[in-house]
């Protein structure tokens, strides 16, 4: 994900005055060094995390070494506390009568940063309607730069507006777009809509369908708010694409640590609505992801994600004392909020907006606002580009360390602005970012009064009062939908470990192999959770059932039959390496199938209970004379290379080969015979467990096959009386039939015992 040139910028080197230094002692001194030793750890360990995992992507994994010129900002003890009269900083003189924007004004206005000519998106985003467009210029953004119906920032008219950060903002970097919210906010903006240059609105693109635009003392027909409840003390961030559906992708800016939560909520509580300030939306296709999510979740360095969230779920807003990462993609400014648009230009520029979410955040509270998390607002294509890992750092090493103290800081300063100051202070003081973004903060607050925004007025904060109990009466419930994703959220604790190792491993045999599912059970009750369990490691998931169901994207397909429609998945997956047939009463191990050709064919040839040959005779039952009867029909009607196949195995007419066919391979290079075969039968009616088989002495000699692949799994025709699963299933062979999977909970208790071969399945309960 490529986010509007993003260079960090390259500061100069602040001013020190002298100042009474600290006692040298080995506890503060392990203590004020403690960012030096997570950087350390964190090149380490994202070193060898490139050089084992992911080698497939080639020459990305030279983003994991991260640039020296760009050190993270260590805590000083020099930086000077800027001195500012509030009381006498005078309005920007009014603009030339002859500049073309000295007189226009809107309430509305959507700000972007500009480093290449418009694309589609970004013309489509200025025709919509009660909306300015302001696109921000940089050092990169050609000189004939022109969209009918936007107003254009170039680096000489940004020098012209006579802001103070203007002489703080690197000339390369999207941060520029600071000086974009100030014009706005000179203009007349009540509303800024933070948005990317491939952002496309969904639906008719009416923001106003998918915001608050309305809130305090207006009009509003939402007036209470779903909210994360703060029942849990230890809790301080969340990740809100759970709630929409998306439990296995993580946004950027999650602390790493938190990446394994990826339960739903017990219980949410409820908030007045209003106060929602900054209004996070999400976006469908690429949505803002971090690198560690964007290496390890692809197959190849090539597929491009298009992840969907849940357009129903509920928007959700944020207690004090719980935070969420907040973007410069795809999210609502109030006026009341004008002040948290500040992007720091000392940092790293993919951790500069997560760095001021949070900030902006902490700062809410002191206002009573809040942030407000909404369902999908826009699309984002993935153009499958290579990911600037360098340029989060600042959110890998900080982050988690930034929440613990915004929750601790606390300020006795008499007005909004100068706590806003106070805190930037004391960031830059514990090593968050630099004197520069102190000075840049200063000037920031400086220039919005110049422009002439009124500071809102502080309240008393929340987090200092005693928190009321929780009951009964107050708890709402929301189960969030299970949608389809090839993605698992795994606990890293700052490392790529032992369970992802395993994981990427899994992905990158299996990842363009094409499982298709015969599913007996109930659909409604188990498809999603049949996706969720295997397609984090194959290609896609195709269920098949007598239960079709549009909604939940299951097929229509006969069980006796079943063999009849891989044709079509063949067909529609004609770049997949193989396809594996697998009926959902037959559990398959994946990761005892590592060593499985799948250039070969694979079945229960080697299972003595499944691979069965029966001489049909005049005591035979009529169906197994019928379906041997159809048998040698077709067979004498095969071409020539099917034929000698077949017979050379089965020489006898009078044996027929019945196999359980639950469970089966077809790798890419016989998908077109066993295509050709199903043709022939033509509307014969020859049952799956007589068909398959045959298909496969046809297609190649059983000593062709890799027959070992499925040899050892657990097979009894019926399951065994009044036995618990625990006995039943083994982690130790390919798979175990058979194992009725009826519902959810049978489901879990089914993950519970498999997460002994694969401990990050306890993450999906």
């Amino acid at each position: 994900m490529l986010v509007q040139d993003r260079s960090a910028p390259k500061p100069s080197r602040p001013e020190r005055s002298p100042r009474k230094s600290k006692i040298l002692d080995p506890s503060s001194w392990t203590s004020d060094n403690s960012s030096r030793f997570a950087i350390v750890l964190l090149l380490v360990v994202t070193t060898v995390a490139a050089v084992f995992f992911l080698p497939s992507i080639g020459d990305t994994a030279a983003l994991l070494c991260f640039e020296r010129s760009h050190s993270t900002p260590n805590p000083s003890s020099l930086i000077d506390y800027p001195r500012i009269d509030w009381n006498k900083i005078p309005p920007l003189p009014p603009l030339n009568p002859t500049s073309p924007f000295a007189s226009f004004r809107s309430d509305r206005w959507i700000v972007v940063s500009v480093s290449s000519h418009p694309t589609p998106s970004l013309q489509r985003l200025a025709r919509v309607k009660g909306w300015q467009l302001l696109a921000v210029g940089n050092s990169h953004t050609p000189q004939d730069w022109s969209l009918k119906g936007a107003i254009f920032l170039s680096l000489e008219l940004q020098a012209q507006l006579g802001f103070r950060i203007t002489g703080h903002l690197p000339y390369n970097s999207y941060v520029r777009k600071s000086v974009g919210y100030l014009f706005a906010i000179r203009h007349g903006a009540r509303k800024i809509f933070d948005a990317d240059d491939r952002a496309d609105v969904l639906g008719d693109g009416d923001l106003g369908r998918h915001f608050d635009l309305e809130l305090i003392g207006e009009v509003t027909s939402h007036p209470v708010l779903l909210q994360y409840s703060h029942h849990d003390p230890n809790r301080t961030v969340v990740n809100p694409y759970v709630h929409f559906g998306q439990r296995s992708v993580w946004p950027r800016g999650l602390p790493l640590e938190n990446v394994g939560e990826v339960g739903h909520e017990e219980f949410y509580t409820e908030v007045f609505s209003g106060k929602q300030f900054i209004q996070q939306g999400l976006s469908n296709g690429l949505p803002d992801v971090d690198s560690v999510f964007y290496f390890t979740r692809k197959s190849s360095g090539l597929e491009a994600f298009d992840i969907r969230f849940d357009d129903d779920a509920p928007k959700v807003a944020l207690p004090q004392g719980t935070m969420v990462p907040v973007n410069s993609f795809n999210t609502l400014f109030h006026s009341q909020a004008f002040w948290g648009l500040m992007l720091p230009v000392s940092i790293s520029s993919m951790a500069s907006d997560v760095l001021r979410g949070y900030w902006a955040q902490r700062i809410l509270w002191e206002i009573g606002g809040f942030v407000a998390v909404y369902p999908p607002t826009i699309h984002r294509v993935d153009n499958a580009q290579s990911y600037p890992f360098a340029e989060e750092k600042d959110l890998h090493v900080n982050v988690g360390r930034l929440i613990k103290f915004l929750l601790s800081w606390r300020s006795n300063k008499p007005t909004l602005f100068e706590r806003i100051l106070h805190l930037s202070y004391a960031m830059a003081e514990e090593g968050f970012w630099t004197e520069l973004d102190v000075k840049f903060t200063a000037a920031w607050l400086q220039d919005l009064l110049s422009v002439g925004y009124q500071q809102p007025r502080l309240m008393s904060l929340e987090l200092d009062r005693p928190r009321a109990t929780i009951g009964h009466g107050d708890r709402r419930e929301f189960v969030p939908k299970k949608l389809p994703s090839v993605h698992l959220g795994v606990e890293e604790v700052g490392t790529v470990n032992y369970e992802i190792g395993n994981l990427i491993r899994w992905r990158k045999n299996f990842g363009n192999v094409v499982l298709v599912m015969y599913c007996s059970g109930p659909v409604e009750r188990t498809a999603l959770e049949w996706r969720l369990l295997y397609g984090r490691i194959f290609k896609t998931v195709i269920i098949l059932s007598e239960q079709k169901n549009v909604d939940l994207v299951v097929e229509d397909g006969q069980l006796s039959h079943a063999y009849k429609y891989l044709p079509k998945v063949f067909e529609r997956y004609a770049g997949a390496e193989g396809f594996l047939f697998l009926q959902d009463n037959m559990i398959l191990n994946y990761w005892n199938l590592l060593q499985a050709n799948k250039g070969k064919l694979w079945i229960t040839n080697k299972v003595s209970k499944s691979w069965v040959s029966v001489t049909i005779d005049e005591n035979s039952s009529k169906w197994f004379k019928k379906q041997a009867a159809l048998v040698k029909q077709v067979v004498n009607n095969f071409p020539v290379h099917f034929q000698v196949s077949y017979k050379e195995t089965m020489p006898e007419e009078n044996k027929l080969i019945i196999c359980g066919s639950e469970i089966f391979y077809i790798p890419q290079r016989h998908a077109g015979d066993f295509t050709d075969l199903v043709g022939l039968l033509g509307d014969m009616n020859i049952h799956h467990k007589v068909a398959v088989p045959m298909f496969f002495l046809a297609m190649d000699s059983p000593q062709n096959y890799d027959s070992e692949a499925l040899s050892n799994i657990v097979y009894s025709p019926e399951k065994p009386a009044n036995s618990s699963l625990a006995n039943v299933y083994s982690t130790r062979v390919p798979a175990v039939y058979p194992l009725d999977i009826h519902d959810e909970i049978e489901f879990i208790k089914l993950i519970r015992v498999m997460s002994s071969g694969d401990p990050l399945l306890m993450e999906l309960v």
